[in-house]
């Protein structure tokens, strides 16, 4: 049996194609997609409670959504989805929605406004770890009937105050957004858990592909929705296999035994990149590496020791090198791509300009712990940071740990440098500013883990305010210049060294067309893929 039928026993497919017919060619059918992907953060695919990067894979191409992200213009923002338009009220606060008409959900049940606003109550009423993309507007367990709610084929959301049009319906483009069927998940619900166990491992959507199988660390398939309202898939089956190797995958995908391959390293790109039959696509994703600088500390808290700390990064040098075509220098919280994202990077390797912030701070003979989660390349860029820190006369102790402990002691405020990364929870400029820039209460009672200034002890001051101002500014013009004014002042003040924005190397077969990981706004549509 080759790698391919291993896959689609792995699967437990069921389909019909003998192994000796396969084992005729290395090639994967014209109608099915195989992709050998990194699949084990995977712990539910309810769209109430999906929260990983891999989950958010199935749920864009299983559900619906009121407004979502077109795979072909991302740059467009959200577009109309389950809902064909909308109106915003003059106080800024409503919104209501108009249900397309003659969308069905795989179940043949109608798509409905009642199932718009079962699927936003739900959310928020099983307060699963994603509810605060929606609780953030003022809906609770308590109100979530009144603010939520369905008049014919009307969606009428009323939030607690005005806030930008763009950034509520941003929200509702992330997975949380999903709109489920009730019917089919009432049916299913057991001891009031509004259908949530049944839905880990079920689908209930009227998106392009129903899940048929999901097998936690080994594999998920989906099968095309012939219904859906864009039109059938070409991917008939999609196959995605856990393989947790770059080896493996780049040898499935040499052999043929794979379409795509998603987790590469370097190397394993570099050695693809020439192989018969296999291309290689980059794509900007959202994720950031960055240092953050213990504010507690009574050193590190100084302002000029903040800005030496921005020159004594080799981001040149990293990104050429264990870096090389996987991350791009990046200075800025906003990941290029988003509304008000900004391309400034005044900072570059400069030891002596870093020995002359220290100077004027009057340090000398500082010694420092980093923390770093045991992952190859923090590893090696915590390694670069304490060769140019020494240089500059300043002793790195690195401390290597699990993400667990690691995040445990920075989000105690109990480290002096946290080196780690971040990803945007929702496709709107608050995702990052509103946790990078914001701190309302920075007090050690407030607790307020979910905020890295606040794990960073840091009082950004008069950036709260302003990006509490963001968040209600309804011209879209004036929320951009808003942004980028945040970031400049967020640059030159705050105790984050943003260094790198990642792109995702994907490495495919040649004949694979239109695929795409969603960028840094979304997530995988494997509906457009043809071959």
């Amino acid at each position: 049996m080759n790698a391919f039928n291993k896959l689609l026993s792995g699967a437990a497919m069921g389909l019909a194609l003998s192994v000796t017919s396969m084992a005729a060619y290395a090639e994967t059918p014209a109608n099915m997609l195989v992709i050998a992907h990194r699949i084990d953060d995977v712990t539910t695919v309810d769209p109430a409670e999906s929260f990983e990067f891999a989950g958010s894979d199935i749920s864009r191409n299983v559900y619906g959504r009121l407004v979502n992200l077109d795979p072909n213009d991302l740059a467009a923002g959200y577009q109309p989805d389950l809902a064909e338009s909308w109106d915003v009220s003059e106080d800024g606060k409503t919104i209501t929605f108009t249900m397309r008409e003659g969308v069905k959900f795989h179940s043949g049940n109608p798509v409905r406004a009642e199932d718009a606003a079962y699927s936003l109550q739900r959310a928020v009423i099983l307060n699963k770890t994603p509810a605060f993309i929606l609780t953030q507007f003022g809906f609770t367990a308590d109100n979530a009937m009144e603010t939520i709610k369905a008049d014919g084929n009307k969606l009428i959301i009323t939030t607690d105050q005005k806030y930008a049009t763009s950034f509520v319906l941003n929200c509702l483009t992330s997975t949380i957004g999903g709109i489920v069927d009730k019917e089919v998940v009432m049916a299913n619900e057991v001891d009031g858990d509004m259908g949530n166990t049944w839905l880990k491992t079920n689908s209930a959507g009227s998106g392009p592909y129903v899940l048929s199988s999901w097998k936690p660390n080994e594999s998920v398939l989906l099968t095309s929705n012939p219904d859906y309202y864009g039109g059938a898939p070409a991917m008939e089956r999609v196959i995605v296999q856990h393989v947790l190797e770059s080896a493996s995958q780049r040898l499935l995908l040499e052999r043929g035994d794979i379409d795509i391959a998603r987790n590469l390293n370097p190397e394993d790109i570099a050695g693809a990149t020439g192989a018969d039959g296999v291309k290689v696509v980059d794509e900007l994703k959202g994720r950031l590496m960055y240092l953050a600088l213990n504010q507690k500390h009574p050193v590190l808290s100084k302002p000029e020791v903040r800005q030496a700390f921005k020159y004594l990064i080799d981001y040149e040098g990293m990104r050429d090198s264990f870096l090389k075509g996987q991350y791009t220098i990046h200075q800025n919280f906003l990941p290029a791509t988003y509304l008000g994202a900004s391309d400034e990077a005044p900072f570059t390797y400069d030891i002596e300009k870093a020995k002359e912030l220290l100077a004027a701070a009057g340090v000398e003979g500082l010694e420092i712990e980093i923390g770093v989660r045991e992952a190859q390349e923090r590893m090696e860029i915590g390694q670069s940071f304490q060769n140019a820190a020494a240089q500059a006369g300043i002793k790195v102790n690195i401390t290597v740990g699990t993400a667990k402990q690691i995040l445990a002691r920075y989000r105690a405020r109990d480290i002096d440098v946290y080196l780690g990364a971040w990803g945007p929870d929702y496709p709107d400029p608050q995702t990052n500013a509103g946790t990078f820039a914001y701190n309302p209460d920075n007090s050690d009672a407030a607790n307020a883990t979910g905020l890295l200034a606040w794990r960073t002890g840091w009082d950004p001051e008069g950036l709260t305010d302003k990006v509490a101002a963001a968040v209600t500014e309804g011209d879209r013009d004036m929320r951009v210049k808003m942004y980028q004014e945040i970031q400049a002042e967020f640059r030159e003040k705050s105790p984050f060294v943003v260094m790198f924005q990642q792109i995702e190397q994907s490495a495919m077969r040649d004949n694979v067309m239109n695929f795409s990981t969603g960028q840094a706004v979304t997530a995988a549509a494997y509906w457009q893929v043809t071959k």
